[in-house]
């Protein structure tokens, strides 16, 4: 009883205090001295540094819901169109799984796409007509049309893509970066999310897609929201004065200390740094929201709906400027591609929302020298098949569900330029050469941030986690 006594004193709060040298207090409270987040390293989990040299200093990822169409957009099939009503043959099906939606069709009849293809830029990189914008930047970007996933419905493939595993729960791969490489802006999250929708009846996508799982919760992404109020309850209360939030959030840090000491649960710590983010936040938020200093000719280069909070050209623009910013990881996610029907009309309603804003936001990136250190990634969940869902006529069909293979693409940082990597068969069904699987996509970006995914874990439940489970291998072909 007398050893522990001792070792009740031996930490005691003042003990604590003196011993650290770090001034936590001051340190955690004081908006004037650089925040660091506590219960993690100002360089996150790997301690204060890379595995090995980084090629991508932050990422924007602009997530395509719904799984767009590779044969309408990327992957050029001459020879669908010649067999256009032909069924698909067994020799190309190979028993594969079919969704529940197409599984019952006793007819299905291939179907090329009604719009034309042509050849873009010094590498010839095939771009349908539906992108004249993304036409033009092809030489600044690096197509993966091998990829290929294992999930067939929208919630466990996009659950896939953005944690490593079909079932919810585990850290979004925004939440491994900032847990892995922290942040280097201090008024803003290293993780930041935006929303967009294309079209009426898109597939919902939910905040567990940016959650930090079991990862430390100042890991979670943050949703930045169209609206007066860009961010929830970051505002003070009426009433509330910012003098008065200093000194309630001073006054609940000692409260959090006298905890800590108790228990010492990191998780005290970490939402206390929370409280900290938000209250810079006030400032920092309203500033990276407006963009009404942008001069007219970089808002003309992202479209008219720029003008309008929450539509995918806005996000574009405000993931430059949290770029800008050095906002670690940048998601947008782009809600309507899922045609099972009236594809050829509603494939050209969304990428009309989507092509110029994209194609701007490389340029405006380029020509700031952004697109030296930054890595833009475009994709959905998985393809789409190269039959008709449903009945074909000449003006309408609809695709179903395909994860054997799809087309993504990536720009900038680390990545080869008017490159295409992977190939199809004539039918746009399977994989032919290169297969870049889900979890290889997840280790190659890792590797450009300089971490090694195999190296970055968490122990959770007395086994070490990471975000490409036992998986995953580094596309090396498509690196500079």
């Amino acid at each position: 009883m007398s050893d522990l006594c001792q070792h009740t004193n031996n930490y005691s709060r003042r003990d604590f205090l003196c011993k650290t040298g770090l001034g936590l207090g001051g340190l955690a409270l004081s908006s004037l001295v650089t925040p660091i987040q506590l219960g993690a390293t100002p360089a996150g989990g790997l301690g204060g540094g890379t595995h090995f040299s980084p090629k991508v200093k932050r990422v924007i990822y602009l997530f395509q819901s719904g799984g767009p169409s590779q044969l309408e957009l990327f992957d050029y099939k001459p020879e669908l169109q010649k067999r256009n009503g032909d069924q698909l043959p067994d020799s190309v099906r190979q028993g594969q799984r079919l969704t529940g939606m197409t599984a019952g069709q006793k007819s299905i009849p291939m179907v090329g796409s009604v719009y034309d293809f042509k050849q873009y830029g010094e590498s010839g990189a095939w771009v349908s007509e539906l992108l004249p914008h993304i036409a033009g930047i092809t030489d600044d970007i690096c197509m993966v049309k091998s990829m290929y996933t294992e999930a067939i419905n929208h919630d466990p493939a996009i659950t896939f893509f953005q944690t490593g595993s079909q079932q919810p729960g585990r850290p979004s791969i925004g939440s491994w970066v900032s847990y892995g490489l922290g942040s280097e802006n201090e008024n803003l999250p290293s993780f930041c999310v935006l929303l967009s929708q294309g079209k009426q009846g898109a597939q919902p996508v939910y905040s567990r897609l940016w959650g930090n799982g079991f990862l430390p919760s100042l890991h979670q992404g943050v949703q930045f929201r169209s609206g007066k109020d860009p961010v929830l309850y970051l505002n003070d209360p009426p009433g509330i004065s910012g003098r008065d939030r200093r000194n309630y959030l001073d006054h609940l840090k000692k409260l959090y200390d006298l905890g800590y000491q108790q228990s010492h649960d990191e998780e005290i710590n970490a939402k206390i740094a929370q409280y900290e983010m938000a209250y810079r936040m006030q400032t920092s938020v309203p500033e990276t929201m407006n963009i009404s200093d942008e001069p007219e000719h970089i808002t003309d280069m992202y479209g008219p709906e720029v003008h309008q909070p929450g539509t995918y050209a806005a996000n574009c623009l405000l993931a430059r400027k949290l770029a800008e910013k050095d906002v670690k990881f940048i998601q947008l996610y782009h809600k309507g591609w899922d045609q099972h029907g009236n594809l050829p009309k509603d494939i050209l309603t969304m990428s009309q929302s989507m092509d110029r804003p994209t194609a701007a936001l490389i340029r405006d990136l380029k020509q700031r020298g952004m697109l030296e250190d930054t890595l833009v990634i475009w994709g959905g969940e998985f393809g789409r098949t190269s039959y008709s869902q449903g009945r074909l006529t000449p003006e309408n069909y609809g695709r179903d569900h395909h994860p054997n293979c799809f087309t993504m693409w990536m720009a900038g940082a680390g990545v080869k330029k008017g490159f295409t990597y992977g190939e199809t068969d004539d039918l746009g069904y399977n994989v032919t050469r290169d297969p870049v699987h889900v979890h290889d996509f997840q280790a190659t970006l890792l590797h450009l941030l300089g971490v090694d995914h195999e190296k970055l874990t968490f122990k959770h439940q007395g086994r070490r986690y990471r975000l490409t489970d036992v998986h995953g291998k580094v596309v090396k072909g498509i690196l500079t």
